[in-house]
């Protein structure tokens, strides 16, 4: 258990608790930070508060955090495509809304704890317990290709691919509006948002080299359909791209619209080829996965 104080500051009067602590304590999310107070975790001048109260400059507060319960993550009995496999990976077709590891809010279910039955076990150990085989990941409500790893030789080997920018990823998706020419690229370094932690943002906190390449497809009213490929892999990158260009990922209510016409729940973004080199027979290898059927369905509606 640890116990946490921290004291208001005055550009921090007449805001909400709970957004406070979720602003100061940046290991906390907002949701974690309610759920703390929801259980008396919290205390505002030595009572214990309620989330929408408001503070004052000067006014105290303080933190519980429990001790945190570990995450393992076990095998479970989920049906996942395989695209391919072999002794030393397998290149995997991920469905939109399936997280890929297990993380708090989402302890199983996920594709590692498929992974963990499909493989028994044997996936590499790089990243823990938690993200076994896991070399790079897609968002949750993206669907498409990734690549895992069996073992660790054969998971450092794609990461260091991965890493000099090799490693070839090739998106689909719908964006609205229409994007500023038929072809082009986006170079603009991406960090965390110093708005929303949860957020990337061009040009946020400690940013790196990001850089989308992107071409359009067809163009249908309000929207155009986009081939993206990725010269760096950084969290939500085309996400992020297409909105700093004023064309949000249609379904995208994180980095884009809150107004949904189209039906979709997230982002239409779909990752339909990656390209490597395999690490035992030193040989390029490149795997596609057809757009889904919800992919065909928003391209039906906006094509009427």
């Amino acid at each position: 258990m640890n116990e946490i104080g921290l004291s208001v500051r005055d550009d921090m009067s007449g805001e909400r608790l709970d957004k406070v602590i979720s602003d100061e304590l940046e290991e906390l999310s907002r949701s974690s930070v309610q759920k703390l107070l929801s259980e008396g975790a919290v205390t505002l001048n030595g009572k214990t508060a309620v989330k929408s109260v408001k503070v004052k400059a000067g006014d105290d507060i303080t933190v519980i955090i429990p001790d945190p319960v570990e995450l393992k993550a076990v095998a479970q009995d989920i049906p996942v495509e395989i695209v391919y496999e072999d002794d030393e990976l397998l290149v995997v077709n991920k469905p939109k809304g399936m997280v890929v590891h297990p993380a708090p809010g989402n302890p199983d279910k996920t594709l590692v704890n498929a992974l963990l039955f499909h493989c028994k076990g044997r996936l590499s150990s790089i990243n823990g317990v938690i993200r076994p085989g896991i070399v790079h990941r897609i968002d949750k409500d993206t669907s498409g290709l990734l690549i895992v790893a069996k073992n660790d030789a054969s998971h450092a080997f794609l990461a260091q691919q991965i890493k000099e920018h090799s490693f070839r990823r090739e998106y689909r998706a719908v964006v609205v509006g229409a994007m500023p020419s038929d072809k082009g690229t986006v170079n603009a370094p991406l960090g965390r948002s110093r708005n929303d932690r949860k957020k990337q943002a061009v040009n946020g906190i400690n940013p790196r080299e990001a850089i989308t390449h992107y071409e359009v497809l067809c163009r249908y009213p309000g929207y155009d359909y986009c081939r993206f490929v990725l010269e760096t892999g950084r969290t939500h990158q085309i996400r992020v791209h297409t909105a700093y260009l004023g064309h949000p990922v249609a379904g995208d209510a994180v980095y884009g619209s809150q107004k949904n016409s189209l039906g979709l729940e997230g982002q239409c973004l779909h990752a339909a080829v990656i390209g490597f080199i395999h690490p035992a027979t030193k040989e390029y290898m490149e795997f596609s996965a057809p757009l889904p059927d919800y992919f065909n369905k928003v391209l039906n509606k906006i094509n009427k």
